[in-house]
């Protein structure tokens, strides 16, 4: 008798401990422990007095109470979760940019698991994964009622083991297995190019520790090749977002003043605001930014700053909607408790949340094999010099018959030309190469 109200305290101080913990994150009158609270707590006590006793096969309470947690938690949001000591060490490890797994950003989107985003470079990358497929199955048990962490849990593992993904597409007529090959994901969240000596091209594929000093690095080399950069190309196409202070760091990179992210709880304490301090090095060149649908969370933070504060043009597609912010809350034995505790604003007062960035500029991505399509698609790219017994032009009259020999070279560069290849990132830097043109005919 001494031993089954012991154990019924244990469970009852279990669950106690877990609203103290949430206190201090709501309002009081909510969170505070009242008649209705004891009695939930007690009819929870008599069923796991009864799944004890009377289940068809003995049962550990640790299991139960994980279960009772992990359900309670699941019913707040898909962004909260409970994590084990091991879940809460591979998300420490994660934001570091070295993780083992398949390198997919997901969610829960209408009760299904979804992809957020492929990251760049990893197994589900290479395998064609895309933003915004459902993941059905994982190694063919079906991923209906599945947390965030349970499917995290699955989808990681040793490397160079396989798991099988059953995705549903839209235009899909019915859902395709992908077997993919697990692997150290070690993400390079930065990396840059320049354009035609002037146009500098920062990519930014996630927020991790070291994001923000590597996106200085990049623009102080950018700035020293290009002398003077005469635009900048920012690419957060399919970032899942990552860590919130890197990204209002990152804001502040372009702004000289201005606010960059207000968050809003329902407690004063969530209660918060970013503002840009003027660090005298900021780049003074025009700035367009390139998102998409797997642009998400962080990187819409930075897309809606620089967005608000006109300090950029827009460019792509809607963005993903993920504007809530998760507080992660160590607990006493190793675990932790990731919440949901506010939701982030653009400085103009937009909720990013289940809305996401509209683009300045619309421009959807047109994939190379899409615009080989049609015969009018052909038609346009047809021009006069194309036509057989075309009267040539003085530059072709003049061309010497070694210039008028093709180059295969040429034609593999064209190839592997990323302009070639994307019709988007072509749209930002054209828009940068215009500018100067377009202020001095304002002017005039």
């Amino acid at each position: 008798m001494n031993t089954f109200f012991s154990k019924k305290a244990l469970v009852l101080l279990a669950f106690l401990t877990v609203l103290i913990l949430l206190g201090p994150y709501g309002d009081s009158r909510v969170s505070a422990i009242d008649r209705n609270t004891y009695k939930n707590l007690k009819t929870f006590s008599e069923v796991l007095d009864m799944v004890e006793k009377n289940y068809v096969e003995p049962v550990d309470s640790d299991k139960l109470m994980q279960g009772a947690i992990n359900g309670m938690i699941k019913s707040l949001d898909p962004h909260s979760s409970f994590m084990t000591a091991d879940m809460y060490k591979e998300l420490e490890v994660e934001t570091r940019g070295s993780f083992g797994g398949l390198g997919i950003e997901i969610t829960i989107l209408k009760d299904v698991l979804t992809i957020v985003s492929p990251i760049e470079d990893t197994p589900a990358f290479n395998a064609g994964l895309k933003a915004g497929d459902q993941i059905i199955k994982i190694d063919d048990k079906s991923t209906k009622d599945i947390t965030i962490t349970e499917a995290v849990k699955k989808l990681r593992g040793p490397r160079d083991t396989k798991v099988t993904l059953t995705i549903f597409r839209e235009g899909m007529t019915k859902p395709k297995d992908f077997v993919l090959t697990r692997s150290i994901i070690k993400i390079k969240s930065v990396k840059s190019k320049l354009y035609d000596n002037q146009i500098g091209y920062i990519r930014i594929s996630s927020f991790q520790e070291r994001t923000v000093d590597d996106v200085k690095k990049t623009l102080k080399e950018l700035e020293a090749k290009a002398s003077p950069l005469r635009g900048l190309v920012i690419d957060m196409r399919n970032n899942p977002g990552g860590l919130l202070n890197q990204s209002v760091e990152v804001s502040d990179l372009f702004l000289k003043s201005g606010s960059i992210v207000s968050t809003r709880g329902r407690s004063k304490n969530m209660e918060s605001k970013a503002v840009a301090k003027d660090d005298k090095d900021e780049p003074s060149c025009p700035i367009v930014v390139i998102v998409n649908e797997g642009t998400a969370s962080a990187a819409e933070i930075v897309s809606g700053a620089l967005q608000d504060n006109g300090r950029a043009v827009i460019l792509g597609t809607q963005t993903f909607g993920k504007g809530s912010v998760q507080t992660v809350i160590p607990l006493e034995d190793g675990a932790a408790l990731k919440l949901t505790t506010a939701k982030y604003y653009t400085p103009k007062g937009r909720s990013i949340q289940a809305e996401g960035i509209t683009p300045d500029i619309v421009v959807k991505l047109v994939r190379p094999a899409e615009e080989k399509n049609g015969p009018e698609e052909q038609m346009m790219r047809l021009r006069e010099r194309d036509l057989q017994g075309h009267i040539k032009s003085t530059k072709e009259l003049e061309a010497k018959p070694e210039d008028q020999k093709k180059d295969p070279k040429e034609d593999a560069k064209k190839e592997t030309d990323p302009l070639a290849q994307d019709n988007q990132l072509k749209n930002a830097i054209d828009i940068l190469k215009s500018w100067d043109i377009l202020k001095r005919n304002m002017k005039g």
